[in-house]
């Protein structure tokens, strides 16, 4: 009797499932989640490294770095206030379980400065995170759900760190902003001469010469 139970349970559950057109338990999904960087235009950054610390307290280095997702348009528009656009591809961190912090350091290359954050992860997170691959859009229920969580980390002058996540709709919703502090040590800790990863591009430098650095708006 027990078994039968069992069984039914389960084709219960199945058939529940089966039935919801939004659940996405049953699509493909990646057992991890990733972490991507991204930069307002013209406001280039290059990430020197950053760690997450997952919510069992285990903590994985070297979690991402690099270039962030970012542009320098040529529509002669002031494009760099604010978050026009969140994207970019990012890296699975591998073994984590979900976040609970995140700690970055990169060179604000429009500044030339060099900035470190931690960024606690909010509960509200995580949850928009399970969801974003367990249930489909509402919008397009025909779709399959998120193949793979994501956090972004948005980083601008001034030491600004901005965080979102996507939903299942897969639209970007902010979760998190703190202010950084400088790296006494600058660039890779001083272990280059000073020496920054790229040099302001000379677009960058004309839009900052007719529209300055937008403080304050991120």
């Amino acid at each position: 009797m027990k078994r039968i139970l069992t069984l039914f349970c389960a084709l219960w559950v199945a058939g529940c499932q089966s039935s919801n057109p939004l659940s996405g338990e049953s699509d493909p999904k990646s057992e991890w989640w990733e972490l991507a960087f991204t930069e307002p235009d013209y406001m280039k950054v290059w990430v020197e490294d950053s760690s997450v610390q997952d919510i069992t307290g285990k903590v994985y280095f070297r979690a991402g770095g690099g270039s962030a997702a970012g542009g320098e348009p040529d529509n002669g528009k002031e494009t760099a206030r604010g978050w026009t656009a969140v994207g970019g591809s990012g890296k699975r961190v591998v073994g984590a379980d979900l976040p609970e912090r995140i700690y970055v350091r990169w060179q604000s290359i429009a500044e030339q400065k060099t900035w470190q954050a931690w960024v606690d992860i909010p509960e509200e997170a995580r949850q928009i995170m399970v969801t974003s691959t367990t249930r489909r859009c509402p919008d397009t229920p025909e779709k399959t759900a998120r193949f793979m969580a994501s956090v972004y980390l948005g980083l601008a002058p001034g030491g600004v760190v901005q965080v979102w996540v996507r939903d299942s709709c897969r639209r970007p919703i902010k979760v998190a902003r703190v202010q950084g502090e400088i790296e006494p040590l600058g660039p890779e800790q001083g272990k280059n001469g000073g020496r920054y990863a790229y040099p302001v591009s000379e677009k960058a430098k004309r839009y900052i010469d007719q529209y300055g650095i937008p403080y304050g708006s991120w």
